[in-house]
């Protein structure tokens, strides 16, 4: 198969019964729910896209497993150019959906797992490298959505894992079997989980050496057994079920992110890639959170294009287009996103080949990416904010537009100019509420400022990468506090 259609996916999920919870209540039917559904289409347009002529070079890929034509999102990494067209592919995406399209997690943790086990068992003398190469080539044969899970519920932020009043504060083994481990835990802010077919767990953090039953790495099906979800809330959330369309902002997409319980969860050996190397789970983290740092400069530009378009098109709309201080913000909202997508470029075209084969990023300038993405959006959403004007959080609802008695005069007191519709109007100012403080906020702001990682998880590492001493060696020799070995003329 290699590469499915939309359609596929979309049977795909409709064939299996998972044990979902949202508002209370369980549901049953989800790919139809209103609130839901918007973050399945997100998806569903990785596989459109794949199979459209015009994003062919930039949506699939060669596998350097099976030489079969793949989706990019199931690819290891085989060039700086590959990583390139990682950044490049998620900005496409995230000008087509204006929110989050969910795959990148998992392709990230592809390529850090990949490159992790093949160390591990040259250290260890450990079979964990072919296992995973054979689950990956079945997720690239099918084009699975596979959930990159690694955040956990970590309890008390002061203890280690071992240290936890309740060991399940992290999620870990606890027992194993002739056949496989079981597992128990949870894993927090799953994003776009219950639209994935595989979930792919890593551990959270460093472990010590009494923490094995920590050190845990290994994927099951979404539907497996004590698999159970509870649905994450999102701002305005309900306005799904409200009828009409015009409040929802964003009309077709959106984001998802579940809490994800592990309950007695069992394991075959062959899906296990990790069971107890405390010595490589800092390697596994560090490397997905480099290669998911470096995704923010490709997936948050991309929805960013669609803010800046949106302030554009309300000034528009409003009269205020050629106002000297509406077009310099509108530059400074470009500079900031391009600014983000430079720095996604930069730490792909500056990437090394590891030891396993695929590519890394340079992980100092993709942390400098991530920390630049918890800033920038929130300022390119101010100045969306400020542009639009506060009528685009004060406005009446559609009900109220289309009231037979009172819409007409909403509408009256609603006209900026008489060449614009009322609608689009609506229209644009509840996109611009919905991406910078409605659903879509989450996908573009709170994932901007928490995905991959908070902004101190980026200064720690940065702290790690930085040479100050080589920095401070340079300011020596111009100077004359030691002798420049580079003058010998």
């Amino acid at each position: 198969m290699a590469l499915k259609t939309a359609q596929q996916y979309l049977d795909d999920l409709r064939s299996r019964d998972i044990e979902l919870y949202m508002f209370g209540e369980k549901v049953e039917n989800y790919v139809d729910n209103p609130i839901i559904r918007p973050s399945i289409n997100s998806v569903a347009m990785t596989y459109k896209l794949a199979l459209d002529p015009e994003y062919e070079d930039i949506m699939t890929a060669t596998s350097s497993l099976t030489g079969q034509k793949i989706n990019r999102f199931t690819h290891l990494h085989q060039s700086t150019e590959d990583l390139i067209k990682k950044v490049k592919m998620q900005r496409l995406m995230g000008q087509k959906t204006g929110a989050c399209f969910q795959r990148c997690v998992g392709m990230d943790a592809f390529n850090a797992v990949y490159s992790t086990t093949f160390e591990i068992d040259q250290a260890h003398g450990t079979q964990y490298h072919q296992r995973f190469v054979k689950f990956l080539e079945y997720v690239q044969e099918n084009d699975l959505v596979v959930d990159g899970c690694m955040t956990d519920a970590r309890g008390d932020r002061s203890k280690s894992p071992a240290q936890q009043p309740d060991p399940d504060a992290y999620l870990h083994v606890v027992e194993r079997r002739e056949d496989g481990l079981v597992v128990r835990g949870c894993k927090l802010h799953q994003t776009g989980m219950v639209n994935s077919h595989e979930i792919l767990v890593m551990p959270n953090n460093s472990l010590k050496a009494d923490e094995k039953d920590w050190a845990v790495c290994f994927a099951v099906p979404v539907d497996a057994p004590g698999m159970i979800y509870v649905y994450g809330r999102q701002a305005s959330d309900t306005r799904k079920l409200e009828g009409g369309n015009v409040d929802i902002g964003n009309l077709h997409f959106g984001g998802q992110e579940v809490l994800t319980i592990f309950n007695n969860v069992f394991v075959p050996w062959e899906r296990v890639f990790m069971d107890g190397e405390t010595d490589f789970s800092t390697m596994v983290v560090e490397r997905f959170a480099g290669y998911h740092r470096q995704s923010y400069g490709g997936c948050k530009v991309g929805v960013g294009d669609t803010l800046i378009g949106a302030a554009k098109a309300i000034a528009d709309y409003q009269g205020a287009a050629k106002a000297s201080h509406i077009k310099d913000k509108l530059v400074e909202m470009c500079h900031l996103n391009e600014t983000l997508y430079g720095c996604g470029i930069a730490c792909s075209a500056e990437g090394r080949k590891t030891a396993a084969g695929n590519y890394l990023i340079d992980q100092l300038l993709a942390n400098i990416c991530k920390q630049n993405v918890t800033r920038f959006p929130y300022e390119i959403a101010r100045l969306a904010q400020d542009i639009a004007g506060g009528y685009f959080v004060t406005m009446p609802s559609e009900k109220d537009f289309n009231h037979p008695d009172i819409g007409p005069l909403v509408k009256k007191y609603s006209t900026t100019r008489n060449d614009v519709p009322v609608e689009h109007r609506q229209r644009m100012a509840r996109l611009i509420e919905n991406l910078t403080q409605g659903a879509a906020a989450v996908g573009y702001l709170t994932e901007s400022m928490h995905g991959a990682g908070s902004p101190q998880a980026q200064r720690i590492m940065i702290t790690r990468l930085v040479d100050l001493e080589h920095r401070k060696e340079l300011a020596e020799n111009l100077c004359g506090v030691r002798e420049n070995p580079d003058i010998d003329w």
